[in-house]
């Protein structure tokens, strides 16, 4: 198997690099952000994982071993391929899968393209005892609730939930417990 892979990025696609090693283009499918933080001339380690069938043979690369680990979570569950895995990648962060898991909130993969109510459901069923909460994680406050509104308000607005979290997270922990202000400090994170 391929574990990883180091080389120059000679083309970048929106969702595939070729790395290209000692001459030799290796075209890897990678996660839409990671392809937009790249640039060509670049060198470029990644983790991947080799899928092999009967017509296919495709390399998956991750910039980090945490996100290879998610991938595979989610490659085990019934009816996710490759494909709408590294889909889930493009749109939700580890730490955003796990926050999803732990506090039981399937809405937040049905955002994902592909991936509907059922899907979502089996996700968060197949997913509960092997994903753990990280040490930030540990209680879940009434907050929460505050700023999962804050992020679907952003997520409609155009923002990739990623986006909406990284804005979410820059809210200060004084910040009133009212959704229209947490919003318009969070709109504010993105006017820097």
């Amino acid at each position: 198997m391929i574990s990883s892979i180091t080389g120059e990025i000679s083309a970048i696609e929106t969702d595939r690099l070729t790395v290209t090693i000692n001459g030799l283009g290796f075209d890897v499918n990678v996660s839409k952000t990671l392809a937009l933080e790249c640039h060509i001339g670049q060198i470029i380690s990644l983790f991947t994982y080799l899928v092999v069938r009967e017509d296919l043979l495709a390399l998956y690369g991750f910039r980090t071993s945490e996100e290879k680990a998610f991938f595979l979570l989610l490659l085990g569950v019934e009816g996710i391929g490759p494909r709408i895995a590294l889909g889930a990648l493009s749109v939700l962060s580890p730490d955003a899968i796990r926050r999803a898991v732990v506090s039981e909130q399937p809405e937040i993969f049905s955002r994902v393209p592909g991936i509907g109510k059922k899907t979502a459901q089996k996700i968060l069923i197949q997913l509960q005892g092997k994903v753990k909460a990280s040490e930030g994680m540990e209680s879940i406050s009434p907050l929460d609730e505050l700023d999962t509104q804050v992020m679907e308000a952003l997520t409609t607005l155009g923002y990739s939930i990623v986006e909406a979290q990284a804005a979410v997270q820059a809210i200060p922990n004084s910040a009133p417990k009212d959704v229209e202000e947490r919003l318009r400090m969070a709109l504010q994170y993105f006017g820097k």
